[in-house]
């Protein structure tokens, strides 16, 4: 590994790129920022989940599953209609009943209830517009990331506790990559640094964590599957 001002870096296979993704991840979680303690730390820890999410796992591919869930975090994010559960023709609807009640509160002589019924309308109209925009451009983007962009960029991450990408080295034979990740935060970057560090010199073998296909086994054998290991039980049995 190596460390600079930008991050921490590898450059190896898929299984270096994906060992490097879960010790970063037990030095952020050896550090507190997965267990929130106040609005700051529930943010830090929202943004522990989505990288948690999107760091490259053994079973994935760089071009298909890293790629998507690179296109999904960069992706415009949804707008009050959307975050209310509303679709565009649903808000149109809605916008032409406050029109008409609009219509009945002057017949009524009620200029002010009329005023707010319009304002009412063109604010749903408004949503309606906003959340099909969103939905198009989403659309677009998708499309142009995953065909164009990771053709000139690296797979990248970008939130409040980390940023990384990812790029994949035409050097040599056979795959190899360049997997860099920084902490955004200069005193947790550091706890980092040093939880890095111990695991460099208490772990002789990291055991990338690799999800199974039980069910066959289940059904085989009739008997619950084995508990997944933890990289972390590396680390203690090699201080024990």
């Amino acid at each position: 590994m190596e460390e600079s001002i930008s991050g921490f870096k590898v450059r190896g296979d898929w299984g270096d790129v994906v060992e490097h993704g879960e010790r970063v991840t037990r030095a952020l979680r050896d550090a507190g920022v997965d267990a929130p303690d106040g609005d700051h730390d529930a943010r830090l820890a929202r943004a522990f989940e989505e990288w948690e999410e999107w760091r490259p796992k053994a079973h994935e591919t760089l071009e298909s599953d890293v790629s998507e869930k690179t296109a999904d975090q960069a992706s415009v994010e949804e707008g009050k209609g959307e975050k209310a559960g509303k679709r565009p023709d649903e808000d149109i609807k809605t916008a032409g009943e406050k029109l008409s009640e609009s219509y009945e509160r002057l017949e009524e002589d009620d200029a002010e209830g009329a005023v707010g019924n319009w304002k009412e309308s063109i604010d749903y109209v408004a949503r309606a517009a906003d959340s099909a925009s969103r939905k198009a451009l989403r659309r677009v983007e998708d499309t142009v990331y995953q065909n164009v962009m990771t053709q000139l960029a690296p797979y990248y991450f970008d939130n409040e506790l980390v940023s990384a990408n990812i790029q994949q080295s035409t050097r040599g034979d056979g795959e190899r990559f360049i997997f860099e990740v920084n902490i955004n935060d200069d005193v947790l970057k550091t706890d980092v640094s040093d939880r890095l560090a111990e695991f460099d010199e208490e772990v002789d073998r990291w055991h990338v964590h690799v999800e199974k296909d039980t069910d066959a086994a289940e059904a085989i054998e009739g008997a619950e599957p084995p508990p997944e290991p933890d990289p972390e039980d590396n680390v203690k049995s090699t201080t024990n």
